[in-house]
């Protein structure tokens, strides 16, 4: 399981998704969400800016990241 750390309190799924390297862009992290190819903390989650706080974890296309502080 890989992990990206926060600079804030929280980070926003599809900046997350950019961050850990699954999608190239904005539109490709938009339409993974939409499309509820995104499971955060074991739930399909269809909410592009959902946030993201240490001890999160998300998953899309069988990779699990985990959000830490």
């Amino acid at each position: 399981m890989n992990s990206i750390k926060l600079r804030d309190e929280y980070i926003k799924l599809g900046q997350a998704l950019k961050a850990a390297g699954l999608v190239d862009d904005g539109v490709e992290a938009k339409y993974a969400v939409v499309d509820g190819e995104v499971e955060i903390n074991g739930e399909v989650c269809t909410q592009r800016g959902k946030k993201l706080y240490a001890g999160d974890e998300f998953t899309y296309r069988g990779n699990t990241i985990k959000i830490e502080e």
